[in-house]
């Protein structure tokens, strides 16, 4: 299969605690690939996606993806429809200034287009993902550790 994600790829990621999927989204400019983190950890390799694509995700983070397949570290499955809900960059949250014990004081929203600073999170922004790039060390413990965007402080 094309070693060049495409969007709508899925991927499988092998975790301590069974098998994860995600799914390609976008590119941005700034941050690179965005991937949605679907929901579920399984026991044994799924062999159909149709369904699993058309849930809700888990959150979006930004994701050194090309880097992971070269590596090996992630399976090209299929390439699936992007849901309608998750065809725009989703609004997204990153943290702002922080005080001397790395608590957040303020936030910015991230629309897609431009960004506006919050100094506190509403119960919906509390949701949104974050604008953050992670390493496949830091996916594999937020997805094994059951993390969520809203636990996020």
């Amino acid at each position: 299969m094309a070693k060049t994600p495409k969007p709508g790829d899925i991927f499988q990621l092998k975790t301590p605690k069974g098998f994860a999927y995600i799914q390609y989204t976008h590119r941005d400019d700034e941050y690179g690939q965005l991937i949605r983190v679907l929901p579920g950890l399984f026991d044994v390799e799924l062999s159909s996606f149709d369904k699993l694509s058309q849930k809700q995700a888990l959150y979006f983070v930004f994701f050194p993806l090309s880097a992971a397949v070269s590596r090996g570290i992630l399976t090209r499955m299929t390439n699936e429809p992007i849901p309608e809900s998750a065809q725009s960059l989703p609004i997204m949250k990153r943290p702002g200034t922080r005080d001397s014990d790395g608590k957040v004081l303020s936030w910015w929203i991230k629309d897609g287009k431009s960004e506006k600073k919050v100094e506190k999170l509403n119960d919906k922004q509390r949701r949104y993902s974050l604008a953050v790039i992670w390493n496949d060390t830091l996916l594999v413990d937020r997805i094994c550790s059951g993390w969520l965007p809203e636990n996020e402080s």
